[in-house]
C-alpha cells in the first residue's frame, strides 16, 4: 500500500507544481478552528439526537448515554471491540497440523507448574463436544485467573499434535457469554462494550438500523483517488462492513478504514503544526568544528557508545540548521543521556551563548550539577546552580551573572523559569525527564523574541506508538546500548519470609565485601492503620526496622521528599561517599542517582509500583563494574501484578519493558503523569492499532511535505483536521 501511495503522493505533487495551484502552508490564525469548515443551517442528519432513532426512545438513550452515545453519529463511531467468528469454529476431530483455527469449547481444568530453570507453564483444558484441546501458555502464570471452570471460550491459533492430545501454545481467547442468544445462532457476531440493562442483541439490532438510514450520511473526505491508491474503502461501506459485517475480511477492511482515518487526521495535525514550527521558529547557527569536538571529547575520561555519537551528530545538525532545534532524546537507564546533553550545551556555549539545563526535582539537579561540574573542572566555562536552597543574596548575585551572561551554563530546577530569571543569549534549553513538567512550565522558555533550540530527555524509555502521538512532532534520538562492561541486573520476585529471610543474608554478605544496598519503599510514613506495625510499606518503619534487625550491624540511613533539601544532600552525599551502606528511600531515587558501588536493592511491596518506574529503580543499580541485584518483595495474587514483576524479571532492556507496559496499561498514564486527558482518537487504538499508526504517520507527513495536502482535492480532509485538532496542536505547540 505504501509503495503506491507514495507514486501517487509524487505524481500530485508533480501536478500541483505545474498547474501553479500551491496554496500557501497552513495558517488557521484568522478564525477559531472549531469553526473552520461548519456552515449555518439545519441540523443534519448525523446530529439526530439517539432518543429519535426507530427503536431507542428515552430509556434506552440513558442507557446509551453511559457509553458516550448521545447522537447518531456517536451510535455510527462506537465500533464493535471485536468479531466472534462462530461461522469457521473446527471439531476437534478435524483439526489440522499448523494451519490457523479456531475450537469452541468449555474449561474443564485450570493447572499450572513450574519447568526447569525458573520458567512455568500454565494450561488450561476445554471440553469441545466430548473431545480434548489444551492451551498453554509459557511464563504467563497470571493467565489461570483469566479463566473459570465452565466458561465457554473459543480458541484461536495452530493446533499441534502433542502426546496424543491437541495443543494450542498462546492461543488467541474470547469468551462467549451466555446470555447472548445470538450465539445459538452462530455467524459473525460483532460484539460491543454494554452497560447494565443494555442487551449486546438489542445493540446489534439498533446498529442495523442505524446503518441502513444513516451510513450514506456521512461525508467522506478522502479523495477517491488517495482511496483507491491507499486500499480503503469508501465510508459507508466501512460502516456497513462494521456493524452488519457478511465475511470477516470485510469486517477487517471497514475496520481498517475508520481507524487509518482517524489516525491519519491526527497526524496530519502534528505534521501541520511541525511545518508551522520549523517555518517560524528561526535560531542561530551552532556549528560544530572539529576543533570544537575535539575540545569537548577531551572532557570525557571515556569513549563515547556508538548510540551516543549517533544522537550527537543529529543534535549537532539540527544546531546548524537554522531553525530551533525540537528534539527529544531518549535513553535506556545508564545509557549516558547526560553525557550527550553536556555536548550539546558546550556546543552552545562556544558559540558564544548561554545553556540551560532544567531538571524536576533538587535531587536530580544537584547530580547533574556533581556531574557537570566534575567533567569541567579543567574548563573555562563559567557555571553554577540555580536551586531553590540558595540564600536570597546568593540568589541575587546568581541572577545578575545570568542577565550579564558571565555564567554560560546553568543546572537548575523550576528556580530556572522564575519570572525573575533573564537570560542575556539564551542559547539552548535542555528539559530532563521532560514529562514531569506541565506544558506552561516548558513553554517559558519559547517566549524569547529569539527562540532557543530545545532538547527534551528522558530516561524512561517511550513506547513507539506514543512516540508518534503525544511526542509526534519531536524529531527523535535514540540511545540503546549501554557502556561497556556495564551488566544486566539480575531480578527476582521474592516472596514469603524464608526467601526474604535469605535475601538479607545474601545481602549482608555483600556488604561486607564492601558494596552498598538501596532499599526503596512506596511511601514515607506509616497510615494510621499501620501505625502498630510494619507493613513494609512506609520508609520510616522499614528504616527503623533493618536498622534494628536485619542490617543491625551496617551502616543505615534515610531519605526521602519530605526531608529539608540540605538533608537529603547530606545523606546522598554520605551514601556516595560510602560513608552510609544501606540507603532506604522512597522513589526520590529514582532517576539521577549514580553510585557506581551500589549493586543492591530491594523494593518492599513492588507490586504497588508500575512496570516503567521498577525498571527506573532498577537502573539505580549495576552502574559499575560490579554485578547488580534487584529483590521484587511482593505478597500479591493479582493477575495483572504478578504479569508486571514477571515481566520485569525476563526484560532488560527498557525499551521493551516499556512495550510491555503500555501493552498492560495502555496510553492513559504511562508516563506517570496525566498532561491532557486521553489523546482525542474517535476509533484508534494505540495498543491495538500500531501497525496502522506508523502508516498513517508516514502517509501524513509525506502528504504535507509533497504539498499534495494543499490541493482542492485535499480540503475537505483538512478542515476536518482542523476542526477536530486545531485548538489541540495550538495548545500542544508549546510544549
Amino acid at each position: 500500500m505504501m509503495g503506491r501511495l507514495r507514486d501517487w503522493l509524487m505524481a500530485q505533487t508533480l501536478r500541483v507544481q505545474l498547474t501553479g495551484c500551491m496554496q500557501q502552508p497552513f495558517d488557521d490564525s484568522s478564525q477559531p478552528a472549531a469553526q473552520i469548515g461548519r456552515q449555518a443551517g439545519p441540523q443534519p442528519p448525523l446530529a439526530t439526537p439517539v432518543q429519535f432513532v426507530r427503536g431507542v426512545g428515552p430509556k434506552r438513550a440513558e442507557l446509551l448515554e453511559r457509553l458516550g452515545i448521545r447522537t447518531v453519529e456517536d451510535l455510527l463511531f462506537y465500533l464493535p471491540r471485536d468479531l466472534l467468528d462462530l461461522s469457521q469454529v473446527t471439531p476437534v476431530d478435524r483439526l489440522k497440523d499448523g494451519e490457523l483455527q479456531t475450537v469452541c469449547g468449555r474449561v474443564v481444568d485450570i493447572d499450572g507448574r513450574e519447568l526447569a530453570g525458573g520458567k512455568s507453564l500454565s494450561a488450561v483444558l476445554l471440553d469441545c463436544d466430548g473431545r480434548y484441546l489444551r492451551g498453554v501458555w509459557f511464563n504467563q502464570t497470571w493467565v489461570q485467573q483469566k479463566f473459570q471452570p465452565r466458561a465457554r471460550v473459543l480458541f484461536s491459533g495452530k493446533p499441534k499434535r502433542q502426546s496424543g492430545r491437541w495443543e494450542i501454545s498462546h492461543p488467541r481467547v474470547q469468551w462467549i457469554d451466555e446470555t447472548d442468544e445470538s450465539t445459538a445462532t452462530g455467524g459473525l457476531l460483532p460484539r460491543y462494550g454494554l452497560t447494565d440493562g443494555l442487551k449486546m442483541d438489542d445493540l446489534r439490532r439498533l446498529m442495523k438500523t442505524v446503518v441502513e438510514q444513516y451510513a450514506d450520511f456521512v461525508p467522506d473526505v478522502l479523495p477517491a483517488a488517495f482511496r483507491e491508491q491507499a486500499g480503503l474503502v469508501h465510508i459507508a461501506a466501512a460502516f456497513r462492513a462494521l456493524h452488519t459485517p457478511t465475511t470477516a475480511d470485510q469486517f477487517a477492511a471497514g475496520r481498517h478504514r475508520l481507524i487509518f482515518q482517524d489516525l491519519l487526521e491526527f497526524q496530519l495535525g502534528i505534521a501541520l503544526r511541525r511545518r508551522v514550527w520549523r517555518q517560524s521558529r528561526g535560531a542561530p547557527r551552532f556549528p560544530a568544528t572539529p576543533k570544537i569536538d575535539a575540545r569537548i571529547r577531551r572532557l570525557f575520561p571515556f569513549e563515547l557508545t556508538a548510540g551516543q555519537n549517533q544522537a550527537i551528530r543529529e543534535i549537532c545538525a539540527d544546531l546548524e540548521s537554522g531553525w530551533a532545534m525540537h528534539r527529544l532524546l531518549q535513553a535506556d537507564v545508564g545509557a549516558g543521556k547526560t553525557v550527550v546533553a553536556i555536548y550539546a550545551m558546550l556546543i552552545a556555549v562556544a558559540a558564544g551563548y548561554q545553556a540551560v539545563c532544567m531538571a524536576p526535582t533538587e535531587l536530580l539537579a544537584s547530580q547533574h550539577w556533581h556531574t557537570i561540574d566534575r567533567m569541567l573542572a579543567h574548563s573555562r566555562v563559567n557555571r553554577l546552580a540555580l536551586t531553590g536552597r540558595l540564600t536570597a543574596a546568593e540568589r541575587r548575585d546568581a541572577l545578575a551573572r545570568i542577565a550579564s551572561g558571565e555564567v554560560q551554563l546553568i543546572i537548575g530546577t523550576q528556580a530556572v523559569i522564575q519570572q525573575d530569571v533573564r537570560f542575556a543569549r539564551l542559547g539552548l534549553v535542555v528539559i530532563d525527564e521532560q514529562h514531569k513538567f506541565g506544558v506552561m512550565q516548558r513553554a517559558r522558555f519559547g517566549g524569547n523574541a529569539t527562540p532557543p533550540h530545545t532538547l527534551v530527555m528522558t530516561a524512561t524509555p517511550i513506547p513507539r506508538s506514543l512516540c508518534l502521538t503525544q511526542f509526534g512532532d519531536l524529531d527523535l534520538s535514540i540511545v540503546r546500548d549501554l557502556p561497556p562492561g556495564r551488566q544486566r541486573v539480575i531480578t527476582s520476585r521474592v516472596a514469603g519470609s524464608n526467601d526474604q529471610a535469605r535475601v538479607w543474608e545474601f545481602i549482608r554478605q555483600k556488604l561486607r565485601s564492601g558494596r552498598q544496598a538501596y532499599v526503596v519503599c512506596p511511601r514515607i510514613a506509616p497510615t494510621a492503620a499501620g501505625d502498630g506495625g510494619d507493613d513494609g510499606l512506609s520508609a520510616e518503619q522499614v528504616y527503623r526496622r533493618l536498622a534494628d534487625q536485619e542490617l543491625r550491624d551496617f551502616r543505615v540511613s534515610l531519605v526521602h521528599g519530605q526531608l529539608d533539601s540540605d538533608l537529603q544532600a547530606a545523606a546522598m552525599a554520605a551514601f556516595r561517599a560510602g560513608h552510609t551502606q544501606v540507603l532506604v528511600s522512597t522513589t526520590v531515587v529514582e532517576v539521577g542517582v549514580d553510585v557506581a558501588n551500589a549493586t543492591l536493592m530491594v523494593i518492599r511491596r513492588a507490586e504497588s509500583f508500575g512496570l516503567s518506574q521498577l525498571h527506573q529503580l532498577r537502573g539505580r543499580v549495576s552502574r559499575g563494574s560490579f554485578q547488580g541485584y534487584c529483590f521484587l518483595f511482593a505478597e500479591t495474587e493479582l493477575a495483572e501484578s504478578n504479569a508486571r514483576l514477571e515481566a520485569l524479571a525476563n526484560h532488560a532492556s527498557g525499551f521493551d519493558v516499556a512495550e510491555v507496559d503500555f501493552q498492560m496499561r495502555g496510553p492513559g498514564d504511562i508516563l506517570g503523569t496525566r498532561q491532557h486527558g486521553d489523546l482525542p482518537l474517535k476509533v484508534a487504538d494505540l495498543v491495538r492499532d500500531g501497525d496502522a499508526l506508523a502508516a498513517a504517520r508516514q502517509t501524513a507527513f509525506d502528504l504535507v511535505a509533497s504539498g499534495a495536502f494543499d490541493g482542492p482535492e485535499f480540503a475537505p480532509l483538512k478542515n476536518q483536521v482542523l476542526d477536530r485538532f486545531g485548538r489541540l496542536f495550538d495548545l500542544a505547540g508549546s510544549g
